[in-house]
This record gives structure tokens, sequence and C-alpha cells, in this order.
């Protein structure tokens, strides 16, 4: 799949605030993710320096091709600030239209959005013109079931300048919740000519499988199946090539994975920060394994590096 002049391949790690950071998305990437975003980054926030949005755009020295996800509401601001960074490492540039928390929707950004189709218009074919760098756009099903307009904004994206369209197959009322809709991300991709990445409820590679032959998207986008397993990659990866599904990982290569995670983390942020925020990834590290809610509760209370590989080392079936 070719995103503009970017080749991408087609299993994609999609933006999760607080979790998809440079450590995070290292090791997907390893694990076989061929395209990641950083977390999601407003323009706002850039415009102003905010000192908390600098780490979010750090990038791994293999990360590559990779995408800076932009949000806000604001044509113009969004256009200068991507253009401030488009000599940066950034392969594409990404706008978040499908972001359903509150505090971003109620300022009318995000998924908030696609309830305006001219002025998704007048944002894309602002960056687009402004940038040499491919620009794209992630949407969802529409706001609600009584806007559900994905069809629409993905031809208004393309219209306007767009490269590609990743669509979640929920409303913004739905959040997260029931079971994403494929049908709606199948029309998405039969009435446009860019391409399209699909997203929702993608846990295996069985389901990944599905995700293509079902809706004929380009690439699928692997989010929440991906947290606390970043094997999913290559486990959709060798189920795509050969048919085969892989056994879960043991607990020992968990054990492996997350001491990796943490030291990768230490040295992005410093061990104080990276023991508190490596507490909601173990937290799905060790869903479904021996013992989960009591490593939950010892890792919630370490504080230091020791206190964490101590603990971890502990666990046991």
């Amino acid at each position: 799949m070719k995103i503009g002049n970017v080749e991408v391949g087609n299993l994609i790690l999609g933006p999760m605030a607080g979790f998809t950071d440079m450590p995070f998305r290292e090791l997907c990437i390893e694990q076989g993710a061929s395209f990641t975003y950083t977390e999601m980054i407003s323009a706002k926030a850039l415009y102003y320096k905010n000192r908390n949005t600098l780490p979010l755009l750090k990038t791994g020295e293999n990360e590559r091709p990779v995408a800076v996800q932009l949000f806000g509401n604001e044509p113009e601001l969004l256009a200068d600030e991507a253009a401030k960074l488009e000599e940066g490492p950034y392969d594409v540039f990404d706008i978040n239209m499908g972001c359903p928390v509150q505090k971003v929707v109620g300022n009318g950004e995000g998924s908030a959005l696609m309830r305006d189709p001219q002025l998704v218009e007048q944002i894309i074919s602002t960056m687009a013109k402004r940038l040499t760098k491919p620009v794209t756009v992630k949407i969802r099903k529409g706001f609600n079931d009584n806007e559900v307009n994905a069809v629409e904004i993905a031809r208004i994206a393309e219209g306007a300048g767009a490269q590609a369209i990743a669509i979640h197959g929920r409303t913004r009322e739905e959040f997260y919740h029931g079971k994403a809709d494929w049908e709606i991300i199948r029309k998405v991709k039969e009435a446009v000519k860019i391409p399209v990445i699909g997203s929702g409820d993608i846990y295996s590679g069985p389901d990944a499988k599905r995700m293509l032959d079902e809706t004929g998207v380009d690439a699928v986008m692997i989010a929440r199946g991906a947290r606390g397993n970043p094997w999913i990659f290559h486990q959709v990866k060798t189920f795509l090539e050969t048919g085969a599904e892989e056994a879960r990982p043991s607990l020992s290569e968990v054990r492996e994975m997350v001491m990796k995670h943490v030291q990768l983390m230490i040295d992005f942020t410093g061990e104080e920060a990276a023991i508190r925020q490596m507490r909601k990834h173990v937290g799905f590290y060790v869903t479904g394994y021996h013992d989960a809610t009591r490593m939950r509760r010892e890792i919630n209370r370490c504080t230091t590096y020791k206190e964490f590989a101590d603990t971890l080392t502990k666990w046991d079936a």
C-alpha cells in the first residue's frame, strides 16, 4: 500500500492516547507493525509550546514510516503547526477526526468534526495545500446512529486532498462498546480510490483476515488489541502468510517483554515516571494469566525499578 509516495505495509498500530508512546511503538515494530502513529497531539498545544507535548513528538531511530497525528478545529493553525514539523522525522501527517473523548469533542475537535463536513473539507484542503508530505485522516462511522456519514466524509476527504483514510467502525456515542460495523468500512472502501485502513475488533490473525476479506481494505489498524500484547503483529503476520495460529506467549515470554518495556520506558521518561506509567501496561500484560489480580495490585505499589523487577520475578504459574 502507498500513501502518497510512502510505502506502507498492511499491519498498522493505531494511535492510543496514553499507550502508544515511543517505547511501546518500538516493541510493536519489532513484532511486525509496519506503520505507526504518534499519540494525538493538539495543534494548540504545539502553538503554545506546551512542554508536555514535546515527548509525544519523539520517534525511534528505526521507526519509519511513521505518522504524526494532530487534532484541532482551526484549519490555518493545524496547517501552520504541521508545516513547522515537516522537516522532522515524519512521513505522513494525520488528522484525528475520530476521538470520542468528551474533553476533545466538547471543544469541537476529534469526532465532533464529522458533524461539520464543510469544516472537514477546509481542514484537509488547507493542510494538503500547505504540506509536501501526505495528509491522511482518521474517522468513525459517524457521530451517532442518526448521523452515520462516514461515506460522505470519506468522499469529502478524498476530494480535499487526503491520501488515505482510516475508519473505525463505531460511532462516537458507541465509544468502544458493542460490535464494530465492518459493513460501513466496506462502503467507505468502495466509495473512494485512495487507500482505506480498517479499524475495530481486530484481536487475532483470523480477525485481521476477515477484515481484509469482508471489507477489501488495504490495511488493518490494530489498537486496543495491542495493549499488553505487542506480539499480535507477529501473530497476525504469521496467520496472513501461513494460515497458522501462534500460541499465546508463555509466562516467561510475558515477563521478558515487560522487563524490556520498562527498560525502554526508563530510558524515555526516567525511573519514577516509567514505573508509574508501566502500571497500566502491566494491567493488560497479565490479563488472562495466573494470579493476574494479585500481580496488578503488587505492581501498583511499586515505586522503584528494583521493586518492579523483584515483583515481576516472583510471578509464576
